[in-house]
């Protein structure tokens, strides 16, 4: 996960190593007798501390803005902590005061971004519980799960669809047909696991962006189906567009190069022939090119 922030790493020593030059160069070095080591001791562990949380921070987090603020936070914090320390063994003449602002500015900012980056991961935190209390009631409740995505799998998809016409035979209830476009190319060039991986990724992005009362479902391969109860189908086509815009919106990598992918959705109501429906959903998808075209 390192190999993902090299720029920022670069960056953090450059920044560390100019701040000892300038203090190298332009102070006058303290005798060992002027050193204050309870003062160099708390200075310079704040600093490998902040420096040791940044790395952890990095080694376990993607790129985006949560990761962005919380180590640019903690990298500021350790810079005004190394310039504390610094000065415990250097002299700067008091006509320079850029060392008095480096100490007054860099742990500030850093307490700042760093505070930014725990409320917007706060906020991160909420979707993913949220997230795994949809898949804790799958677990739970079912145990036809998909061994990839850990969704429902198609054999759950058709007990629901069952359930829902014998329980609520009048109670209107769409079905969503997802499918990642030239999936395969994943597969063909770089590989199964590759191709698991993004599955995995789209699942969380559609449960996401999923009602709580929605079922998210593996249909087979690279296709996903919805349940989506007192839903009509006008509804339901706006909320699979939204759930397409978001899967084209994902940033997804493979060896650090991004790769575009879109889905296509058909969507219909329920029925009592489930295998009649199934197929029609699955043709329709199979024909979306020609009926966008058209």
């Amino acid at each position: 996960m390192l190999s993902l922030h090299k720029s920022t790493l670069v960056l953090v020593a450059m920044a560390l190593l100019i701040a000892s030059l300038c203090y190298g160069y332009l102070g006058e070095a303290k005798t060992m007798a002027q050193w204050k080591w309870m003062d160099i001791a708390g200075e310079g562990g704040t600093a490998l501390m902040a420096g040791l949380w940044l790395l952890m921070t990095l080694s376990s987090r993607p790129r985006g803005l949560v990761t962005q603020l919380l180590s640019f936070g903690l990298a500021f914090i350790m810079l005004g902590a190394w310039c504390d320390c610094m000065d415990e063994f250097y002299k700067i003449h008091s006509a320079l005061r850029w060392d008095h602002w480096c100490e007054a500015i860099f742990t500030p900012l850093g307490m700042l971004l760093l505070t930014m980056g725990l409320y917007y991961w706060r906020d991160e935190q909420f979707s993913l519980n949220y997230q795994m209390q949809k898949r804790e009631r799958l677990f739970r409740d079912h145990r036809n799960i998909d061994r990839v995505t850990h969704l429902a799998n198609a054999q759950y998809l058709r007990k629901l669809l069952q359930q829902q016409m014998q329980h609520s035979p009048a109670e209107e209830c769409s079905i969503v047909l997802l499918d990642i476009e030239k999936f395969h190319r994943i597969n063909r060039d770089y590989g199964h696991a590759e191709g698991n991986r993004l599955l995995q990724a789209v699942a969380h992005m559609l449960l996401l962006n999923l009602s709580n009362q929605d079922v998210l479902c593996r249909y087979a391969g690279d296709r996903f189906a919805i349940v989506m109860p007192s839903i009509n189908v006008s509804q339901a086509e706006d909320r699979a567009q939204h759930l397409c815009a978001m899967v084209a919106s994902m940033h997804y990598y493979v060896e650090q190069q991004r790769i575009p992918f879109t889905m296509r959705a058909a969507c219909a109501n329920s029925q009592s022939d489930i295998d009649g429906l199934l197929a029609q959903l699955n043709q329709a998808v199979e024909h979306f090119p020609d009926r966008q075209a058209a």
